[in-house]
């Protein structure tokens, strides 16, 4: 937000506090017109705007105006809690059920809300709802038991202020060091900034000093799961278990962390029993679905999926699910079934966004591409818009790659000499998947997954005095070694036994130089695709966390120019170093592929590599059922129904050419 926003914003404020409605509605109307007419207005003044104009409208008693304001509000921020929690206020003197809605959408969008829970408790006694009654009083006595710094922290980071939030919560632990909640609060706070290192040593801390907070333990955990440090992940959850051995969520979370390790089995049994203690568990279900199709058993994990939705009607992750195994068709009834959720207020957000792209698969399957388009439409704008991805940012970011690297920063003696890792890299939905099984079908090859490991090094880096990458040009031989030497022990508990291995990881592409910097005798392999397939696919594709990018058909054309930028850079100053496979080359001729990717890794030919669809491994990626097949072209081209709709992907692509 400019500085000139704020100054209008603070006096629209100080209006509304002196209750000069009328005066503060027609200020948000001439900034609203002022916006309208091209003068840029920031999405967080737009949304300041708009909330002082509902909130005077209802003061002023227009409350049907303040209704129709927030719900326009609620279209630009559809997860912004103090609108939901503004509209419960409207509400209340006329229709109770929708102001109970209302408050429950803010308590989820901001669990911090406490005046929303007060009112909930009011409408859950009045309705006898003795379950949820006594989950709101839990929320509220916790809410209520917070230093009041901590509460207004919590409040910060959950409408997005996490600069603020962070503030508050360091001029706390100032006075307070060592508060669990704080470090909680303050660990929660750096994730959401991506500042990943500085809360795992949060975590870990406050795990150590309160080994009994099982709040903590769970926070670290899930942390380290979302790290890709299931290991790690799976031990603390071991460590939980001792003193809580009957635990619901720390069964589920120990489950969890050994899909992570690929103990799947373990983890299918622990899933199993829980759901033999109490079969009304979607969420249960879904996890044991995802683990037996990670293991190949596609039909007992799409009965674990429609099993989910037996009992949760609208539970939008298992109709994604369903869709996501890129082979299951939806009927006719299904899809119907599932436009009325879409459409239904009691629909919750994220519900709407999963089936929002299960619909477009669905009609996609069934040829209505104009159907199909109009859902994923709708599921990445609302996904796109609770999120806050800067693609300028991103595409600042690459370029910071090609400044700090050039061929001199290079120097193949130095850093760690193991040739074991082959690295993957490219865009998702590159045709990473296929080369990953077609490499691990070979003796000498053991397949992983998608490991975060390189991504938590560059993040370890990345705050120091001179930022990440700039700064690796600059660390000692020792240092390049030892974290080269991290970076094989981190990822030995994803290993078989083989000399080499796959790290499938995606945007890796992004830290090639580092790669080469701790490790210069890795393989990099560069997944390519049609940029129209491949962009297209995104956009298609729910992803479980990160690629922002792909939620927005601009933003991922501009995401894929710059990863084309950085790649041609890493290919000048890294020559020969990267071996680029174009996805369509390996349909026509894969035994002349595979023997070329063969021979860059310096392996010998293998029958097995060409028979990749039968090679029984876990694989967690969306393409885990086509890469079980044989070669097939069906992919090709899927984009090209869609072309009517694409004008703004192509111009975006084409951008690179002016």
């Amino acid at each position: 937000m400019t500085l000139e926003e704020q100054k209008a914003i603070q006096q629209l404020k100080q209006g509304l506090m002196q209750s000069q409605h009328q005066v503060v509605i027609s200020g948000c109307n001439d900034i609203l017109r002022r916006a309208r007419d091209h003068v840029d207005l920031s999405q967080n003044a737009l949304k300041e705007v708009l909330y002082l104009k509902a909130v005077a409208y209802r003061l002023m008693g227009n409350v049907n105006s303040a209704i129709d304001t927030l719900n326009e509000l609620i279209v630009y921020f559809p997860n912004y809690a103090r609108a939901f929690q503004e509209l419960g206020y409207c509400y209340l003197a006329s229709d109770q059920k929708k102001a109970a809605h209302s408050f429950y959408q803010a308590t989820r969008f901001n669990p911090a809300l406490l005046t929303a829970w007060l009112q909930l408790e009011k409408v859950y006694k009045a309705d006898g709802q003795s379950q949820a009654l006594a989950l709101c009083q839990q929320q509220i006595a916790f809410l209520t038991s917070l230093p009041k710094p901590l509460l207004g922290a919590t409040d910060l980071m959950h409408e997005g202020q996490l600069h603020k939030a962070e503030q508050v919560c360091r001029q706390f632990l100032a006075s307070h060091e060592h508060h669990p909640e704080a470090m909680m609060l303050l660990a929660e706070i750096g994730i959401q900034l991506k500042v990943y290192s500085d809360a795992e040593f949060l975590l870990e801390s406050c795990v150590t000093l309160y080994p009994e907070n099982d709040r903590a333990a769970a926070a670290y955990q899930n942390l380290l799961s979302k790290l890709g440090k299931f290991p790690d992940a799976a031990a603390v959850a071991k460590k939980r278990l001792e003193y809580a051995p009957d635990n619901f969520t720390v069964k589920v979370g120990l489950a969890h962390a050994l899909v992570g390790v690929g103990e799947l089995d373990e983890a299918i049994n622990v899933y199993k029993s829980l759901l033999s203690e109490n079969e009304d568990r979607p969420a249960v279900w879904v996890a044991l679905g995802h683990a037996l199709k990670a293991r190949g058993d596609i039909d007992e994990a799409i009965q674990a999926y429609e099993t989910a939705i037996v009992y949760a009607n609208d539970f939008g992750d298992a109709y994604w699910s369903l869709a996501n195994t890129k082979t299951y068709r939806f009927s006719d009834e299904l899809l119907t079934k599932m436009v009325s959720l879409v459409d239904a207020e009691a629909t919750k957000l994220d519900d709407e966004i999963h089936i929002c792209f299960a619909l477009g698969k669905g009609f996609e399957d069934s040829a209505n591409a104009t159907r199909s388009f109009a859902y994923y439409e709708r599921g990445n704008r609302l996904k796109k818009r609770t999120l806050q991805f800067d693609i300028a940012k991103t595409e600042k970011a690459l370029q910071a790659q090609q400044q700090a690297f050039t061929k001199e920063s290079f120097d193949k003696t130095k850093g760690c000499q193991a040739p074991d890792p082959i690295f993957i890299v490219g865009l998702p939905r590159a045709g990473s998947t296929l080369l990953e099984q077609i490499l691990a079908s070979h003796s000498q090859v053991d397949g992983t997954m998608e490991l975060h490991d390189i991504l938590g090094i560059a993040s370890s880096l990345s705050h120091q005095s001179t930022p990440y990458p700039l700064n690796v040009s600059a660390l000692q031989e020792d240092t390049l070694t030892k974290l080269g030497e991290q970076y094989l022990r981190q990822t030995r508990a994803y290993r078989q036994g083989a000399p080499f291995f796959i790290d499938k990881m995606p945007n890796n592409f992004i830290h090639i130089g580092l790669i080469k910097k701790i490790l210069p005798n890795a393989k990099i392999i560069d997944a390519r695709r049609n940029p129209m397939d491949c962009c297209f696919s995104g956009f298609k594709q729910l992803f479980g966390e990160g690629q922002e990018f792909s939620y927005s058909l601009d933003d991922i054309g501009r995401y894929y120019n710059a990863y084309e930028k950085l790649m041609a850079h890493w290919h000048n100053v890294l020559p020969d170093d990267i071996l680029t496979v174009q996805h369509e080359e390996v349909l026509d001729d894969l035994e002349g592929q595979v023997k070329r990717i063969l021979a860059f890794c310096g392996l010998a030919y293998e029958e097995a590599c060409l028979a990749f669809h039968q090679t029984k491994r876990i694989i967690k990626t969306p393409s885990s059922e086509q890469v079980r097949q044989p070669i097939y072209k069906t992919g090709m081209g899927q984009w090209k129904p869609f072309e009517s709709n694409l004008e703004e992907l192509k111009n975006a692509l084409c951008e690179k050419k002016r």
